[in-house]
């Protein structure tokens, strides 16, 4: 028997049916863009974002979605088990290139850890809304700063 009541759990399983369904989607444009489709890659998009809506909602209504300084302590608890627990018992298992596909993923993750921190504290530090990082005044996408 769950834990959880029933319509939690529709709403959970949901939310992870149309998460997947954006991400693959936001894969599909990217090798669309790629291989030179821009058009198809466009509508690829767009239907991402209507299934990111659609995750958003469930989200929402199974009550997972608090506001500012909970949703941070929860994307930060989460960030944690993926970096200290879920990867790493992955790539003990794995070699090759999953490991390497791992190990990329680790590294990407240190670095999402390391800006919901600074995300933390920038918004413990306002007096509302959070400022942009420098990187993004500066037009530039995916990097560190320092």
């Amino acid at each position: 028997m769950s834990r959880i009541p029933r319509h939690q759990e529709h709403l959970k399983t949901g939310f992870t049916a149309e998460a997947v369904s954006a991400a693959r989607f936001r894969a599909y444009a990217a090798r669309a863009e790629t291989d030179g489709l821009p058009n198809l890659a466009e509508q690829w998009r767009r239907l991402a974002a209507e299934k990111d809506r659609l995750a958003a909602l469930q989200l929402e209504a199974a009550g997972q979605v608090h506001g500012v300084g909970d949703d941070l302590a929860t994307a930060i608890q989460n960030e944690r088990y993926e970096n200290d627990v879920l990867y790493p018992k992955m790539l003990r298992e794995m070699g090759g290139e999953t490991g390497d596909t791992l190990l990329a993923v680790i590294a990407a993750q240190k670095d999402h850890l390391r800006r919901l921190d600074d995300l933390r504290t920038r918004y413990q530090a306002a007096k509302g809304d959070v400022d942009l990082p420098p990187e993004v005044d500066q037009g530039v996408h995916g990097t560190q700063a320092g």
